[in-house]
């Protein structure tokens, strides 16, 4: 079957794992819609596949249920033991069985509980949740005058948060947070995993047994019936889903609301800034896996059955046929969320969380600038998102008085509810020789 009837010369596959990519994966995307609006990519080494460049033909691809799946299981590659057990590429592309990798009726159960659950959180929650952690996080750093914005702020506000929105105790919340910081970060990835699947479903027997006001306790309790083990993948899948776009949609947010036409001066707003985001650095610039159930030809290259076809978020962001939308800056033309059956169901939340947590810096911390020029950041080699080292700023040092404003300011009359309740969960398992994780620590400040 074609999409496109063109017949371009053939491009060489273009690596997406090195330093080049990293530094400027548009000339990759560029040199591939020279050609067709799809070519050969190699994702990692001895990882091939098709990336999709093109617009029109992303969105062909992301709708067309009947010629592309999800389902990893038909990766031929992998199957005839041609991709080593250890590739990189292995924790984001390999089959689980959550709504992310499978297809059909299956597909659809497993969406509409995560899809229920997740509607059941309301923006005023979410900004009533964000706001303490982004202090407790600010309070941690604002005494020095100095600080890595991604590091110290992006990254940990999103694990936390979902700590939160798991209902995590504070032993389950530890684990969850380290072992998901050494997943991204490729720290030992293998016994990451084994602690973060331990912990999930001990947090799973917990709210099984105790249920509370999370999104655990929601997809328990959801009518499709989910197993334990399908409990755990949904868990797996949004918390992967979560963190790493949003670290990422918040660190290069900043980067633009604090250098260049987006500087501090501009009058840029933190929405406008998040939508440039969006269409210009979208945070996971590569993914949204499909494999053809034949060979299909992209507009000149022939993608082949049970091989790899991965959307270019990115790419097809930029790409020309787009420039009318873009000059308009039509939020709903880029494809940042994804399309068809498997866009994102948290689109809303995402930008709610984003746009919080970045007004909550900007207002602690007024004259914050960057430390180093804006074309010294360096960005992290990947073929899936488009994610900052490090992001440096300095500042004038503010003292760390924030938490306990927020909850002087959250006083509850009695019997009201507590923004992070911690005694309905199960008793902590007192281990001294266990040093207390960030989650811990977050949750001793609302002891009192």
């Amino acid at each position: 079957m074609d999409l496109q009837q063109t017949s371009p010369p053939a491009v060489g596959r273009c690596p997406m794992h090195d330093a080049a990519f990293a530094a400027d994966p548009q000339q990759v995307y560029d040199r591939l819609r020279a050609h067709a609006p799809a070519g050969p990519v190699e994702l990692a080494p001895g990882a091939d596949a098709t990336l999709v460049v093109g617009y029109e033909t992303a969105l062909r691809v992301l709708q067309n249920t009947e010629l592309f799946v999800r389902d990893a299981r038909r990766w031929k590659a992998l199957n005839e033991g041609r991709i080593g057990m250890d590739n990189p590429v292995l924790p984001m592309m390999a089959y689980r069985p959550n709504c992310l990798f499978t297809d059909g009726a299956v597909h659809l159960r497993l969406r509409k509980a995560v899809t229920d659950s997740l509607a059941r959180l309301n923006i005023t929650r979410i900004r009533r949740d964000v706001e303490p952690i982004a202090d407790y996080l600010l309070d941690r750093f604002s005494e020095r005058g100095r600080a890595d914005l991604l590091n110290d702020y992006a990254k940990l506000l999103p694990l936390l948060l979902f700590n939160k929105l798991f209902g995590c105790p504070p032993d389950i919340g530890d684990t969850l947070t380290t072992s998901m910081s050494a997943i991204f970060d490729g720290k030992d990835a293998l016994r990451a995993n084994e602690d973060l699947t331990a912990c999930l479903m001990e947090l799973i027997a917990l709210k099984r047994r105790r249920p509370g006001d999370d999104v655990t306790s929601w997809l328990i309790q959801h009518p499709a019936g989910l197993t334990d083990e399908e409990l755990k993948d949904q868990l797996v899948m949004l918390m992967g889903a979560g963190v790493e776009p949003e670290r990422n949609l918040i660190g290069n947010a900043l980067v633009l609301l604090l250098s260049g036409a987006g500087g501090r001066g501009s009058g840029m707003l933190i929405e406008e800034a998040l939508d440039h985001v969006l269409w210009n650095q979208t945070p996971i610039a590569n993914y949204a896996t499909h494999y053809p159930l034949q060979d299909v030809d992209l507009g000149g290259h022939v993608a082949e059955a049970g091989t790899p076809v991965v959307i270019s978020f990115a790419g097809a962001n930029s790409d020309p046929a787009l420039a009318e939308a873009r000059r308009a800056h039509r939020r709903g033309a880029h494809l940042a969320w994804g399309a068809g059956p498997h866009a994102c169901p948290a689109k809303d939340p995402a930008q709610v969380i984003a746009s919080t947590a970045i007004e909550r810096l900007l207002n602690a911390l007024p004259d914050l600038v960057l430390a180093v020029p804006e074309e010294d950041l360096q960005w992290r080699p990947g073929p899936f998102h488009r994610a900052l080292v490090a992001l440096p700023v300095t500042f004038t040092p503010t003292p760390a008085t924030r938490m306990a404003a927020a909850l002087q300011n959250r006083a509850p009359a009695p019997d009201a509810e507590q923004p992070f309740p911690v005694a309905a969960s199960a008793p902590v398992r007192q281990d001294p020789a266990r040093r207390k994780g960030f989650w811990s620590s977050f949750l001793d400040i609302f002891r009192v």
